[in-house]
This record gives C-alpha cells, sequence and structure tokens, in this order.
C-alpha cells in the first residue's frame, strides 16, 4: 500500500469515528412518520426489551456511554469555561440539541484523534521525516479545534441571518403598531409571518411576557441570547422610549429606516471587499493557467535559444 493511499485511510477513518460521535451526542428529534406508525403499534405487546431494540444503535448503547464520560469530564472543566461554550451553543441556536460538555468532549476527542493519527503516521513512514513531526503536533491542533470553528460558524451565521431580517421585520412591526396593534400584538404578526431566527427569537420574548416577564426584562434576555449590535442597539432604543412614554410607532419606523440604510451599506461595503477577495483565486487559478497557455508555446524555441 502506497504512503498516500494510508494516510488518506487514515484521515478517513478518524473523520468517521468523530462523525459518528457526533451523531451520538446529538439530541435526536422525533420523526413524525415514526410517530404516525407508532400509533397502530399495541404498547401492551411491547415489552422493554423490544422496545430497546427498536431503538437505533448509537442511541442504544454509544450514548450512555458518551453520557457517563461527559459526567466525568464535568466534574474536572472550570464552570466559567462550561458557561461561555453554553452561551454560544445559545447565540447558534443549538442549546436544545448540544449540551456545552458535549463540545468540550468533541474538543478532546478530536485532540487525541490527531495525536493518534500523528502517531500512526510516524509509526507506519506515511510522511516522515520533519513533516512528520510538524504532523504530529498539527494535527491534535486541528482536531481540538475543528468543533470550535464550527460552532463559531453557525453562531456568525445565525447573527448575519439575525441582522438580514431586522429591517423587514421592524418594517412590518412598525405597519402593525400604526394599524392599531399593540407591541406584543405587532411581534405575533412578525411571529406569524416570518421564519427565521429572529422570528423565533422573538416568539420567544413575547412568550416570556405572557408568562408574566416584564417587557424591559424580555427584551433584555433577547439582547443577551443575539448579542447583535443592531439588535441590541433597537432593544435600548425602545427600552427608553418605553420608560420616557414615547409612542413605540415612531420608535419603530425610526428603527427600521436606520436599518434599512445600514443593510445599503453593508450590502456596499461586501461590494467593495470582491476585488481583494478574488485577487487570491486569480493569482494562484488563473494567472498561472494565463501563462502556460501564451508562453508554452514558445517555451522550446526559448530554451534553445539559450541552450
Amino acid at each position: 500500500m502506497s504512503p498516500l493511499l494510508g494516510w488518506l485511510v487514515l484521515v478517513g477513518g478518524a473523520a468517521l469515528a468523530l462523525a459518528g460521535l457526533a451523531q451520538a451526542t446529538r439530541t435526536t428529534e422525533p420523526d413524525l412518520g415514526e410517530y404516525l406508525r407508532s400509533l397502530d403499534w399495541d404498547d401492551a405487546e411491547l415489552d422493554e426489551y423490544e422496545r430497546t431494540l427498536a431503538q437505533p444503535f448509537l442511541t442504544r448503547v454509544v450514548r450512555p456511554l458518551a453520557s457517563s464520560v461527559l459526567q466525568a469530564m464535568g466534574s474536572l472543566l472550570p464552570g466559567n469555561h462550561r458557561d461561555r461554550v453554553h452561551q454560544q451553543l445559545v447565540k447558534a441556536g443549538l442549546q436544545a440539541q448540544f449540551r456545552a460538555e458535549e463540545i468540550i468532549s468533541l474538543r478532546v476527542l478530536g485532540g487525541v484523534a490527531g495525536l493518534l493519527l500523528g502517531i500512526v503516521n510516524l509509526g507506519a513512514g506515511f510522511v516522515g521525516g520533519g513533516t512528520g513531526v510538524l504532523l504530529l503536533v498539527l494535527l491534535p491542533v486541528v482536531g481540538a479545534q475543528l468543533p470550535q470553528s464550527w460552532l463559531d460558524r453557525k453562531v456568525e451565521e445565525r447573527q448575519d441571518a439575525i441582522r438580514r431580517d431586522l429591517p423587514d421585520t421592524l418594517d412590518l412591526m412598525a405597519i402593525s403598531v400604526e394599524a392599531g396593534v399593540g407591541f406584543e400584538g405587532a411581534l405575533g404578526v412578525v411571529c406569524d409571518n416570518f421564519d427565521s431566527p429572529l422570528a423565533r427569537e422573538f416568539a420567544r420574548t413575547l412568550r416570556e411576557m405572557e408568562l408574566g416577564l416584564p417587557r424591559r426584562d424580555a427584551l433584555h434576555n433577547l439582547k443577551k441570547r443575539t448579542e447583535v449590535p443592531e439588535l441590541s442597539n433597537f432593544v435600548l432604543t425602545l427600552t427608553q422610549a418605553d420608560a420616557l412614554g414615547m409612542p413605540v410607532g415612531r420608535v419603530l419606523k425610526t428603527a427600521a429606516d436606520e436599518m434599512r440604510t445600514k443593510r445599503q451599506q453593508w450590502a456596499r461595503e461586501k461590494a467593495a471587499k470582491l476585488p481583494v477577495k478574488i485577487l487570491f483565486p486569480l493569482v494562484l487559478f488563473i494567472f498561472p493557467a494565463l501563462f502556460i497557455v501564451l508562453l508554452g508555446p514558445a517555451a522550446s524555441d526559448i530554451a534553445s535559444a539559450f541552450g
């Protein structure tokens, strides 16, 4: 077996192992079709053993083992680090699917898997010399950083989605308030007409207010869950207007106009960054191919002239 093929087999095996562990630690969501089919079963005819065997293998075997490992690791982790990871899960909207201990455990297991890959690589001699030693150092770092990078990307994507939907949402809220609907009713209109991370956050804020939480505290919780600067400024403006007795409709309309202007500025900023971003693929991929096409036919003549 060639060194390259052996290296690919090792990397593929490690990736499959991490993917299986991530699937095992993920909270399983109920399947509607499976639930409807289960309505036809007679629970009296199913004993505990059969119900256990009906579960997937990862849920039946791997997840209890992972839970025991997570409980053992949870006592060793500092509380502030778990709180920071949990806050990132909240900002990414994944707090119902993952726990902070699971993300930290995935980072530890990724680092261990990378270290084992580096040791196996040095022992088998797939990539030797200084490159093998460098891989022994880099693979654990990459394996430990992959779950955190994935979580950071999810947070950034969700914050961008909230920032992008904020002007349209504020426009609808302003129109609803001007039509005679209260602030809570305007939030309900947004939740009924939008299906986005911002609408889901507004729905949670509306439920908190319906349960008796003051509007100021519910909006403060919204700001803490998202940590989007534009939404935080809107919450601060709305809180101050509510305290001073200003009309909510006027505040919403002003905020919608401001958010629309900022969205235009974001679009112009992204358009201005495109020439810089396209420079790297242009230099790395397009220019070499262009030089080969233009100078390739004349390369033999130039070599014979100087040879």
